[in-house]
């Protein structure tokens, strides 16, 4: 019971923070791909690092054993299906699945809809599964569990490349966005 209240709690604190950075509006959502609001790739991105440099400082401080962590196997065929097909969504309903919920609590009611739509599909492809399920196993990435492994180069090296990457991901974005007359957010 513990688990799921701790869930419901975090997962409403997530829905909270998405919101109040506006998230739950399609237009922001969308702007990413129209590269004039790239306030989602940059929120998501520093997540990503965050999380990465924080797991490599934890785990030099000895809190953390990283060699303990369950690190699933690549599947390249699963992860080009799911890409591919969360992201046709996405860019055509404005939404992911979590930021539906979001715009759905905040009353909009085309979140509504894109969640009936999420549901349809997620119903229509549990039903042709059985299949398409050759392809999710295609292309298995067995080289290593983890970046550092799969390149042979250090964490460290990996977590300083990533940060340069997000640095330089902060300037692209904001020349692009002015570039493009600003974020999405601005004009509507």
């Amino acid at each position: 019971m513990g688990t799921i209240l701790s869930g419901l709690l975090l997962g409403a604190a997530f829905g909270f923070v998405l919101e109040r950075a506006g998230f739950g509006n399609p237009n922001k959502l969308t702007g990413q791909f129209r590269l004039t609001d790239w306030s989602v790739f940059k929120v998501m991105f520093t997540a990503i690092v965050f999380a990465a440099v924080g797991l490599m400082v934890l785990e030099k401080l000895g809190l953390v054993d990283a060699e303990s962590l369950f690190v699933p196997p690549a599947f390249l065929g699963a992860a080009a299906l799911g890409g591919a097909l969360v992201g046709a969504g996405f860019a055509i309903g404005g939404y992911c699945p979590g930021t539906s919920v979001v715009g759905l609590m905040s009353g909009r009611i085309d979140a509504g809809i894109f969640l009936i739509g999420l549901l349809l599909g997620t119903i229509l492809f549990s039903g042709i599964y059985p299949s398409i399920e050759v392809l999710t196993t295609l292309g298995e990435f067995a080289k290593a569990d983890s970046l550092p492994d799969a390149l042979n180069i250090s964490d460290l090296t990996v977590n300083v490349g990533m940060v340069i990457a997000a640095v330089g991901i902060f300037v692209l974005g904001s020349w692009m966005e002015k570039k493009f007359k600003g974020p999405v957010s601005s004009q509507v």
